[in-house]
């Protein structure tokens, strides 16, 4: 890896002069990695914000087609980094090469999908009213409307995926679909693999000529620099995947500029799982398998991790729970991401055990001998107790899950009835069942983006249909997803054009319709000319 201290990726090189340097960790080994990153000083954040600025007016400009090839580009760029970038990433974050092949390719056809939808042109929205002049009492004026870029788009890198949720993911990818610059700022945790990521961006944007500013990366190992970009008036929206603590400053800080901007954070997620009593007795032992696995993939470091699973005192439970515990004490221990990471994970356990009436049910004691290892770990309570302790409401990143055990149904309501906004809830019920329990299905699906049956949350799907997003406080914004084609209208806002002449009207307003794109024409569905 060769990595360019006070480079921002937009094609020069910024002057050091931040005060700082800091060093990539490798969780397994618990070492520091010899390279350093250089902590970008307020010149620097200053200087990248106003390049993004100046290349905004000519990015969004460039034709759908263009930005297509641009996002092309990068995925192959990525895919010529090759071996290189996932040892990288293997280092700097503990996963297995498997699991880091799996999220690169994903990372690849998310970008992939939104070059398809700018060739395609639908995600513009167009709609066309025609002039009516002999309308009565008064004309009807010519109005045409479209989804337009917003501006310089600040990404914030995840911890939990180097690649989907980081550099070149979920958010960089339809913010530069959709015409806006990218300033990205690049996580601590795995500024390595962070640093060949930008390098392939730039390498994309340089052979398809886009703008320079388009694209940049700054370092930190702090708050300062987050906090700069996210207070320049250059600013035009923010994508955030990380802790509640961490969006919601984000937001306040969004809230508190002259000109307030829309804060994209998603902040965590329990992500509950209710088993009904007739799917219980049915197939209890395989349900132990299923919710082990989901409850240790990634060490737990998925933010649709399942968190908590509710069922009742019924028929099946024995069985169930001697399942789920054999299985876990048979799950090894997994490397999290950072010793900080891990370190809070046995801190938030130790604090969920402890509480009145929770008992563990199983916690795995096999260790691979690696450092930074977190224990599969399980616990039980009755529904009461959840019910009065909020302290067990709340998220345990990592590979542990609390299974709560209520009465009855009606409790198993009540319990659920305390839990505020998911990314994600489960339904785990025979067909029957669902309308036996009306009130506890319109509950769930109240509070959750995604509603599962008898499945498991973890495992997001990226296709037009999903929405990987949920009621407050899992999303700053429960009308946003973060995943999918759909993700574009983060970055995005309606322009009314009126009474404008065709020739100098956007191709997707024209009448000619010369990108051959679906659009809303006196209110009908046509791909014709109008």
């Amino acid at each position: 890896m060769s990595t360019i201290q006070g480079k921002n990726y937009i094609g020069y090189t910024l002057s050091s002069s931040g005060s700082r340097d800091f060093k990539a960790y490798a969780p397994e080994t618990d070492t520091f990695l010899p390279e350093s990153f250089h902590c970008a000083s307020s010149e620097e954040v200053n200087r990248t914000m106003e390049l993004a600025n100046n290349a905004f007016d000519s990015y969004s400009a460039i034709p759908a087609a263009k930005r297509a090839d641009f996002l092309i580009a990068i995925t192959e760029e990525i895919l010529n980094a090759g071996d290189e970038l996932l040892e990288r990433a293997r280092l700097e974050t503990g996963l297995p090469i498997a699991r880091l092949q799996g999220e690169r390719a994903r990372t690849i056809n998310q970008l992939t999908q939104f070059a398809e939808l700018l060739r395609e042109g639908s995600w513009v929205e167009a709609s066309i009213d025609t002039a009516q002049p002999d309308r009565s009492p008064l004309p009807k004026p010519d109005i045409r409307k479209m989804l337009v870029p917003i501006g310089p788009v600040i990404v914030f890198g995840s911890s939990n995926f180097p690649f989907a949720y980081s550099v070149a993911g979920v958010d960089t990818g339809p913010a530069l679909a959709a015409g806006n610059p990218v300033i990205v700022k690049a996580h601590p945790a795995h500024p390595g693999v962070s640093d060949l990521t930008a390098q392939a961006i730039v390498r994309a944007a340089q052979r398809t000529n886009m703008p320079e500013g388009t694209f940049s990366m700054l370092y930190d190992d702090g708050f300062e620099v987050g906090t700069a970009l996210v207070k320049h008036p250059a600013a035009k929206a923010v994508g955030f995947t990380g802790s509640y603590k961490g969006g919601m400053a984000l937001f306040r800080l969004a809230q508190e500029r002259e000109e307030p901007i829309p804060v994209y954070a998603e902040m965590g997620s329990v992500n509950p799982i209710i088993i009904l009593p007739e799917y219980l007795k049915n197939n209890a032992a395989e349900l132990g398998k299923t919710l082990a696995s989901s409850v240790s993939l990634g060490a737990g470091q998925f933010c649709t991790n399942p968190g908590l699973v509710f069922t009742t005192e019924s028929e099946g439970l024995d069985a169930f729970q001697q399942s789920y515990q054999q299985e876990i004490l048979q799950t090894p221990a997994a490397t999290m991401l950072t010793a900080g990471i891990c370190k809070n994970y046995y801190k938030l356990r130790q604090e969920a055990l402890e509480q009145p009436e929770v008992s563990p049910l199983a916690i795995s004691k096999i260790h691979k001998g690696a450092q930074n290892e977190a224990e599969a770990s399980i616990a039980v309570v009755s529904g009461k107790a959840f019910i009065a302790n909020p302290k067990l409401h709340e998220e345990v990143f990592g590979p542990f899950s609390l299974l709560i055990v209520c009465e009855n149904t009606d409790e198993l309501y009540e319990a659920v009835s305390h839990l505020p906004g998911q990314l994600t809830a489960t339904l785990i019920a025979e067909e029957a069942e669902i309308s036996a329990y009306p009130k506890i299905v319109r509950r769930l699906a109240r509070i959750s983006g995604r509603f599962i049956m008898n499945g498991v949350p973890t495992g997001v799907e990226v296709c037009p249909s999903i929405h990987h997003g949920g009621p407050f406080p899992a999303t700053a914004d429960p009308k946003f997803t973060s995943v999918g084609r759909h993700s574009i209208l983060r970055f995005v806002r309606p322009q009314s054009y009126q009474n404008w002449p065709d020739a100098l009207l956007p191709d997707e307003l024209k009448n000619a319709n010369p990108l051959g794109i679906f659009r809303l024409v006196n209110n009908v569905q046509t791909k014709d000319k109008i």
